[in-house]
């Protein structure tokens, strides 16, 4: 039997670091656990924290041996790890702005409970941001079910920024809303695959919005409105990363960034009640 497991406090976790690994979870022990598995196993970014919100039907998905075992390793390689219980649900747009709010770090890191981060992925996506200086970055998940589904027409999405990213207003309708068919399936890793990169090498690519595993400059996220507009939108409701990068672009820019170490688990939704996009609700109201 598990020993009892150490919550953390809110008041002990806010501190200065460089970084914040912001994880809301519901009803799925098994994929968090390999979530915090990859988290633990990152290197070259010593300064990191991660904060675990559980919205769990019954008891909260930590409490599982395996997950309370990745959140021991990742304490033991110094990161410090808040675990957090946000009920009632209030919709996805509430629950991101309570991880938001949990953390005081330069940079968060927005990661879902399906994805596993290959190594090295973190430093990546930190450098990536240093470099750019625009308001967030991606790594887009893949989906190996798709390995040898190939789809080259959704290949003319890729473009290149030459140069830093720039702010950009995208809408639904317009030719940059097309950028997202990049990212379902394999898509991307096909991309990757096709440009041969060196080791070590990676690309800023142009994107409407990246699902699943978004790294942002917490202080331009926090300008641009964060996940504040929950209050706006019906609870029932998805698309709310979309709405906030969106916003986060119009102000700031943002990249998608290749290769991705970004691994879709491919477990069923836990977000089942999906009645509206958030972002088109916002969208209406502006």
């Amino acid at each position: 039997m598990s020993r009892p497991l150490d919550h953390g406090t809110s008041g002990e976790f806010r501190a200065e670091r460089h970084l914040d690994v912001l994880v809301p979870t519901r009803n799925r022990p098994a994929e968090l656990a390999v979530t915090l598995s990859g988290l633990a196993a990152q290197e070259a970014v010593p300064d990191f924290g991660v904060v675990v919100s559980d919205q769990s039907d019954d008891g909260p998905a930590y409490a599982h041996p395996a997950v309370a075992a990745m959140v021991r390793v990742l304490r033991h390689r110094g990161h410090p790890v808040l675990l957090t219980r946000r009920l009632p649900r209030r919709g996805m747009a509430e629950h991101r702005a309570a991880l938001l709010a949990a953390s005081t770090a330069r940079y968060v890191l927005c990661l879902d409970d399906d994805v596993w981060l290959a190594p090295g992925s973190l430093r990546r996506l930190v450098t990536a941001i240093a470099e750019l200086g625009c308001g967030f970055v991606g790594n887009a998940v893949h989906g190996l079910s798709y390995r040898h589904d190939i789809r080259p027409e959704t290949h003319r999405h890729y473009e290149e920024w030459d140069g830093p990213p720039v702010p950009e207003r995208i809408r639904p309708g317009g030719p940059e809303w097309e950028r997202a068919l990049l990212h379902p399936a394999a898509n991307l890793l096909h991309v990757t695959e096709r440009l041969r990169l060196p080791p070590e090498a990676w690309r800023a690519y142009k994107v409407s919005w990246i699902g699943g595993c978004v790294l942002y400059d917490r202080e331009k996220l926090v300008n641009a409105g964060g996940f504040d507009f929950w209050r706006r939108v019906p609870e029932r409701h998805q698309g709310e990363d979309v709405a906030a990068q969106l916003a986060v672009l119009e102000r700031y820019g943002g990249a998608g960034v290749l290769p991705s170490g970004a691994f879709h688990l491919e477990s069923p939704t836990t977000v089942t009640e999906r009645e509206v996009e958030a972002w088109e609700v916002l969208l209406e109201q502006a």
